[in-house]
């Protein structure tokens, strides 16, 4: 056996160049001592080498009983094939963080599958209560349930939507008026410009454009006052209605839906205590009568919020319309009576800034 290795050994141990020829031989002086050496070491020595491990070929047999001779390799066994174990983790690097990486991807599976069963609870949720919603809305309808009824809020809702439309009727009548009184002002205006170019032009008639001009001047200048406090009271009626009105109507339609959820699931409570009294009926009474309860809060709290706004809503609006009436009525007088004095006095009363003519005409880059 030891034969057998040797001869491996010394057949490996002929160089190659890189034309795959045999390189020269060494020194004979050098072979006879590598001989004398590599034939000295004992059975034993070689078989210690065999067993060094399963992946070791001839080459590393020879290197490692070359080291030997040479007194170099003096590494215990398992240090080696530790040495072996680490040259192989830093020649596959992934193979370390492969544990690490299945542990984030199941973790990011876990979020994954606890958001989409989130999502499931979520649209079952909304599906019951789209349910029992619409079935009590038509068992309303048709006279077959009953409603939850504030007879003194459900007035005050009602004057609201009512003056609501009266007072957007007021504001699309005071728009036309505006729109319309404007179109008049510029007609005023580029009429009194042409009196004024023919007074120059007419010797014989320069007196009488020249009178007609100052008074189309006056008017125009009197009219830009009027289209400023006009304006103003649209503004103002604008947004009583579009955004403080509107704002508690937002209010009152959720404050209905809570009553329509209540309704619904205070008839699911009644239905269920009408039956019969066994283990599973009671777990269902038991969860009904808890989201009952929930609807029940919610349209309670709702129902204050409406009441409260509606208060808030009717102080706010008779302080606006008082003081915007009261301009609207003051600025018209004074406008047809000719009281020019009295038509300033009443915008500086009212804060009303005076618009310079052609300031409502867009400028040309917002034009762009």
């Amino acid at each position: 056996m030891s034969d057998n290795v040797m001869s491996k050994a010394a057949t490996m141990e002929i160089p190659i160049n890189s034309n795959g020829d045999t390189g020269t031989l060494q020194e004979d002086d050098s072979l006879e001592q590598a001989a004398q050496i590599q034939w000295s070491l004992d059975e034993k020595d070689l078989q210690q080498v065999m067993v060094s491990g399963p992946n070791m070929n001839e080459t590393n047999i020879v290197s490692d009983i070359r080291m030997k001779a040479r007194g170099v390799c003096n590494i215990p066994q398992s240090q080696s094939v530790a040495n072996q174990n680490a040259k192989q983790t830093d020649q596959y690097p992934g193979g370390s963080m492969h544990h690490s990486t299945s542990s984030s991807s199941l973790a990011s599976e876990e979020v994954s599958r606890g958001v989409a069963v989130e999502k499931m609870d979520s649209v079952k949720k909304w599906g019951i209560n789209t349910y029992k919603c619409t079935k009590q809305m038509f068992s309303e309808r048709f006279g077959r349930g009953s409603r939850t009824v504030d007879l003194e809020l459900e007035a005050q809702i009602e004057v609201l939507r009512d003056t609501k439309d009266k007072y957007e009727n007021i504001l699309r009548l005071t728009t036309a008026l505006t729109n319309h009184f404007h179109n008049m002002v510029q007609t005023q205006q580029a009429l009194g410009d042409t009196f004024a170019e023919l007074s120059q032009k007419s010797p014989e008639l320069q007196d009488e454009f020249g009178y007609n001009a100052e008074t189309q001047k006056l008017l125009c200048k009197n009219g830009e006052a009027l289209l400023s406090a006009i304006n103003f009271f649209v503004s103002s009626v604008n947004t009583l209605v579009n955004k403080t009105m509107e704002d508690t109507l937002i209010t009152i339609k959720h404050y209905e839906n809570a009553r329509l959820e209540f309704d619904a699931y205070r008839a699911d409570l009644e239905e269920l205590s009408l039956g019969t009294r066994d283990g599973a009926t009671m777990v269902r009474i038991d969860m009904a009568q808890h989201d009952y309860q929930i609807h029940r809060d919610k349209y309670e709290r709702l129902r204050s919020d409406v009441s409260i706004k509606l208060k808030f809503l009717e102080e706010n609006k008779v302080k606006v319309m008082h003081k915007q009436l009261l301009l609207f009525h003051n600025a018209i007088s004074a406008y047809f009576a000719g009281n020019q004095q009295q038509l300033e006095q009443t915008l500086i009363q009212f804060n009303v800034k005076l618009k310079p003519p052609g300031s409502d005409k867009p400028s040309w880059l917002e034009e762009q």
